[in-house]
Formats: C-alpha cells, sequence, structure tokens
C-alpha cells in the first residue's frame, strides 16, 4: 500500500481556522436575501476557457514519441464522412487515444465532443437530438462501465426507434492491457450487455474493418425502423500506428430508400377506408418531421377521419377539428394504426389488480390496418413490442413514406355515393371537438388560485408568455393540459416521451433536443419532473457548459406521485388502507432547492415559486435569460397530480 508523503495537516488548528474564516466571513440576513434574489448571471459563474487552461495541472511525463499516424486518426476520418454533429462522452481511459484524435487531428469540429456527467444522460441528449433534428450523435462509452451506465438510454431509444451510434472502448488483448482497471473493465464481448436492445453491432479488428463497420452501422441506423447500433473499438487499435503498407479505404455512405407498402395491400387499406362510416386515424411514432405531419392531416381530412395521436411524436394538430380522444375508438368501424406501437392497448381496455381482464373497446366487425416498420425487425427478450393484436391489413413497411400513396389509392377509391357522408362527417367532428374542449376547460379551473400550484393553472401560464414565440416543449409532463390550452401545430413543437418509459430520461433529453433547436433560434421549453431531473441533475451542468439555452420549469411536486397510487390503489385492495403510501415515495424533509442546485452548476434559478400570481412575471424572466443565449430553471411548488 502506498504510503501517504503529503503535508501534514493539523486538524485542531485547521478546524480552528475553519472557524475564524466563517466569523471574518459572516454576512447579515439583507445581504442573504439580496443574493438569493438577484444570483449572478451563469456567464459570470462560468470561467472562461483562458481560466480553465490556466488551472490545467499540465501534462504528464511521457517516456517515448508515437511513431507515425495514429489508427485513431483514420478513425476520425471514417467519421466525418458521416456528417455527425456530437459525439456526447465521459472520458475515460479505453477512448483515450479517438479522444485526443477528436479534439486535436479532428479539431472538436463536426463531430464536436460534449461533456456529459453520466453516460446515461449522453445517450438520452442523443435521443432528444435525434428527434429536433433527424441527424444521430455518437454515444463514446468507456467498457463494461461505461456501457452499462448507458444501457438505459439505449434501451428508452430502441423502444422509440431512434438511432444512434455508440462507441465503447475496450482492452481486448490481455498481452497488452494493464492490470487493474483496463482489465476490470475489459470484456471479450462487451455489446453482449446491450445486445437485446441494439439493431447491430460490431468489434473490428482492424482499422479497414472500423471504416466497413461504422459506415454499414450508421445506414442499418438510419434504415427504418431506425435503432441505435454498436462498435465496440479495441484501444490498441486506436494507439497503435497505421501501418506504411495500409491501403485503407472508406466505403461510401448511400443512405437506403425507406421500405414503401405494397401496392395491392394499400389499395385493400384505401377501399376500407374510403367506404367507412366512422374511419379513426392512430398515429404514434409515425410523422419524422413536418411532411410526414401534413400526410397525415391530408389523409385525414380527405375523409373527415377523427384522429387519436398517441404522440410518440407530433403527428397531428391537436386544435384541428379532427383532433379527438380516444372515446372515438370505441365508434370506429375502421381504424388504420400508423406506425402504432401497442395496437392491442389501443384496441382493448384492461381491469384488475391481481389478475387483468380484458375485453375489447371495439365494436364486433371493425376492421384494423396496421402500417408500420415493428414486423420488419424486432427481439425476444424484452417486450417492447407489447402485445400480440390480430388486424386485417397488415402492411410491414414504413408509414410516412407510404402515406403519399394511400392518399392516392384512397382518393380515386371514395365513391361518388360517398362524398356527401364523407362531408357530413366534418360538422360531427367540430362539433364533438369544441364540446371536448370546452368541457376541459372547465375542469381546469378546479383549484385555480391553489397553492401549491396546479397543473392546469402553470400550463395556462406558460402559454400566455409563449404563444407568440417560435416555441418547442420537451417531455410530457403537462399532459393532458397543454392539449387543451396550447397549440401544436408544427412537428418540431413536441418531440414524445422516451416510449421505454425509463426515469430520467427528461431532463439530458431535453437539453439534447435543446441543443438541436439552438440551430434554428427556437424558444426550447422543458417542462422538468423534480424526481427525473435527480436522476441525472448533472445534464444542467452540460447545457451549462456547452451554452445550450433552455427554459427548465421544475414541476415540483415533492415525491413519485405515480408510484404513490399503485400504492394506495394496492393498500385499498388489501383493506389496508391508503396513509401510508408517502413511504418510500416522497422527495421531501429535506426538500430539495431546485433554483439553488441550477445556480451551483452555472444555471440561473429562479424561485422556488408557491403563489401562481407569480408566475407570469419568473417565465417572463426565464424567456429573457433563454433569448440572451443561457440555459435557466424556474423551480415551481406544484399540486401532487
Amino acid at each position: 500500500m502506498t504510503k501517504n508523503t503529503g503535508p501534514k495537516v493539523d486538524r485542531r488548528k485547521f478546524m480552528a481556522g475553519v472557524a475564524v474564516a466563517g466569523a471574518a466571513g459572516a454576512v447579515s440576513a439583507a445581504d442573504v436575501a439580496k443574493a438569493a434574489a438577484s444570483p449572478p448571471a451563469p456567464a459570470a459563474v462560468r470561467p472562461g476557457a483562458a481560466v480553465r487552461a490556466a488551472e490545467t495541472r499540465g501534462v504528464p511525463q511521457i517516456p517515448d514519441h508515437a511513431a507515425g499516424k495514429p489508427g485513431s486518426d483514420f478513425m476520425v476520418d471514417v467519421i466525418k464522412t458521416l456528417d455527425i454533429d456530437y459525439i456526447a462522452t465521459n472520458p475515460a481511459s479505453s477512448c483515450r487515444g479517438i479522444h485526443e484524435s477528436l479534439i486535436n487531428y479532428g479539431m472538436n469540429v463536426k463531430p464536436e465532443m460534449l461533456t456529459v456527467m453520466h453516460e446515461e444522460s449522453g445517450a438520452a441528449m442523443a435521443h432528444g437530438y435525434f428527434k429536433v433534428t433527424g441527424k444521430p450523435m455518437i454515444g463514446l462509452y468507456h467498457g463494461t462501465v461505461g456501457l452499462q451506465h448507458a444501457s438505459m438510454a439505449i434501451y428508452n431509444a430502441w423502444c422509440d426507434r431512434v438511432p444512434m451510434v455508440v462507441l465503447v472502448g475496450n482492452h481486448l488483448d490481455v498481452a497488452e492491457r494493464s492490470p487493474g482497471v483496463p482489465t476490470s473493465h475489459a470484456a471479450l464481448d462487451p455489446i453482449m450487455m446491450v445486445r437485446d436492445f441494439t439493431k447491430w453491432d460490431d468489434q473490428p479488428w482492424s482499422l479497414q474493418h472500423f471504416a466497413e463497420s461504422m459506415v454499414r452501422a450508421y445506414k442499418i441506423a438510419m434504415t427504418p425502423p431506425m435503432e441505435p447500433v454498436a462498435i465496440s473499438i479495441d484501444a490498441g487499435l486506436q494507439e497503435s500506428p497505421i501501418p506504411d503498407d495500409a491501403h485503407l479505404q472508406i466505403p461510401k455512405y448511400t443512405p437506403t430508400a425507406p421500405p414503401q407498402g405494397d401496392a395491392g395491400a394499400v389499395r385493400e387499406a384505401a377501399r376500407l377506408l374510403a367506404n367507412a362510416e366512422n374511419p379513426v386515424i392512430v398515429p404514434d411514432l409515425c410523422a419524422r418531421s413536418q411532411e410526414g405531419m401534413d400526410l397525415i392531416v391530408e389523409l385525414a381530412e380527405l375523409l373527415n377521419a377523427a384522429v387519436v395521436d398517441r404522440r410518440g411524436r407530433q403527428n397531428f394538430p391537436n386544435m384541428h377539428y379532427l383532433a379527438s380522444g380516444g372515446g372515438v375508438i370505441g365508434q370506429a368501424d375502421v381504424i388504420l394504426g400508423l406506425e402504432l406501437s401497442d395496437f392491442y392497448g389501443t384496441v382493448n381496455r384492461g381491469e384488475g389488480i391481481l389478475h387483468r381482464t380484458f375485453s375489447p373497446r371495439i365494436r364486433p366487425g371493425t376492421k384494423l390496418i396496421s402500417i408500420g416498420t415493428g414486423d420488419l425487425y424486432i427481439r425476444a427478450n424484452f417486450q417492447d413490442f407489447q402485445r400480440m393484436q390480430p388486424v386485417d391489413v397488415s402492411i410491414g413497411a414504413d408509414a410516412q413514406t407510404t402515406l403519399p400513396a394511400l392518399i392516392e389509392a384512397v382518393r380515386s377509391e371514395i365513391p361518388a355515393s360517398r362524398r356527401a357522408a364523407i362531408e357530413q362527417r366534418a360538422d360531427v367532428r367540430r362539433r364533438a371537438h369544441a364540446q371536448a374542449r370546452r368541457a376541459a376547460r372547465e375542469e381546469a379551473m378546479f383549484g385555480w388560485d391553489a397553492s401549491p400550484i396546479s397543473l392546469p393553472r402553470l400550463t395556462a401560464e406558460i402559454w400566455q408568455q409563449i404563444r407568440d414565440e417560435d416555441w418547442a416543449t420537451m417531455g410530457d409532463n403537462l399532459e393532458p393540459w397543454a392539449d387543451e390550452f396550447w397549440t401544436f401545430d408544427k412537428h418540431h413543437q413536441y418531440i414524445g416521451g422516451s416510449s421505454g418509459t425509463g426515469a430520467g430520461w427528461g431532463l439530458p433529453a431535453a437539453v439534447g433536443a435543446a441543443l438541436g433547436h439552438r440551430e434554428f433560434g427556437r424558444l426550447p421549453i422543458n417542462i422538468q419532473n423534480d424526481g427525473d431531473c435527480m436522476y441525472a441533475p448533472g445534464a444542467l451542468w452540460t447545457s451549462a457548459y456547452h451554452n445550450i439555452p433552455m427554459l427548465s420549469i421544475m414541476n415540483n411536486n415533492r415525491g413519485y406521485h405515480q408510484e404513490v397510487m399503485h400504492v394506495q390503489r394496492v393498500g385499498l385492495w388489501r383493506d389496508r388502507g391508503a396513509d401510508r403510501a408517502h413511504i418510500g415515495t416522497e422527495i421531501t424533509n429535506p426538500d430539495i432547492q431546485y433554483a439553488m442546485l441550477a445556480r451551483s452548476m452555472g444555471v440561473e434559478g429562479i424561485g422556488q415559486i408557491t403563489d401562481p400570481g407569480e408566475l407570469a412575471g419568473a417565465i417572463r424572466r426565464g424567456i429573457e435569460v433563454v433569448k440572451a443565449g443561457e440555459p435557466v430553471l424556474i423551480d415551481v411548488l406544484m399540486q401532487p397530480r
């Protein structure tokens, strides 16, 4: 065991010094209140690049010098051909070769490195970024431990059909790796840990192998169904020089055209829709862009079909007269699912706690049509594919790509005798839409002036401040109230949830999405759950360090209230009551001060807001900070649900 030869410190003298310093630095209560009311601007809190460079400890002694161009330089050459903007990483030794090449040989430009506090946060940032930009990130992780940290967020991306390229450093050759950490963090097959929820993986043995694997991985990830892919990159391959006689070539990347539905099956689906009395369209993971959203609107208006948006993406304008609640499912005679991740749960309802029983929501004889890529690639172990639902027409194809052909087929299949009935459906849907909106807004008035603040009141106050901005929101924490108060009519205004429902996704995914919105000058808004935040609060630091402006509003209800209701339900079912459900579910005593947490990471913190009358001013101040190019967090004390 190495002895500590550092300077000795007398504990009593040290503690006495602390006491003296504390007395000398004492401030009045008024000074404390003033400081809390006017926190320093984030740019003033964060040291600049020159200060950070001056604080660097120095370069370690190197006994010799690398001979020739290292293999990791070629790896960077390969990556640069794929037009990847960012690499999210938490640095470590098995990736040091490619890390150094990225910042010195690649000059930290396309891709730029994002420093993250946790690998799971990095993968979640990649998830959010893709859903805004349609461009995948690379996640660069260290060996077995880094990949295990990242695995939850990779699983979320798998469930949500979001591509990312995972690079995992590894020390494969036992004769070359050092004992200790390089060995304990190595594996013969590190990708094995995430293979059940990645689309493809490889472990290249040469630089040419890496070039082909990297381009293939990107191509596979970007072909629907889009999913994460993974490559293990050996540290020795990164750090060894490129042989003089190497003839390395980088394959050309050519995107694969998304699969389009079979013409005969599309015509059959069109006939059912064109002749339906009450057609319903249910899109989920469908629209990848504004074009996809516009196509769904075109199809819906052609049929005057009700649309139940499952909002895996922003598929349909929520204030459109055809936007409908789930109640229309029971009235339908034809249902079209577009990339619907849970068709069974859409058309069936479950009851009971211990032994759940299921019954159809739909009428006998209702025709079901499915268009999606879910059947084209599937794994057996993790059950994200949900229960099996028989359908009448099953089209294994990319729904957005198939929609133009379906629209034309429907247009040609509508009989002249049906056109008047289709027009009349529009009036019915307009009345139903208006009635549902009135009922929801009446319900929202309950507890309007309450403290803690109600979710409907917060939602309405935010809308009043952002309605004239080019805004976008991340996460699903305002549902269903945002649908009642806000107007979602652009695809980028909502990215959907994680699909895998892994807690800890919300904050880092919002940072990744905000990074994507930064390119377009939008106002990104993150309605952040408190429990989710504490899984990965370090994402706040990343937003500050990389100057990613974002307005986070903390939905601070001091508990895991979904779980509170689960425990209450079981307690009542077992005749034990619901009064002890707070045990193991509350986040209080001590209460977390989220504005202070934000300020500690260089993010401006506002609040805590407990009076609903103060919301408007706080939100306006937050918008000013974001427009100045900085992240900000507003802590709002909220009702439980």
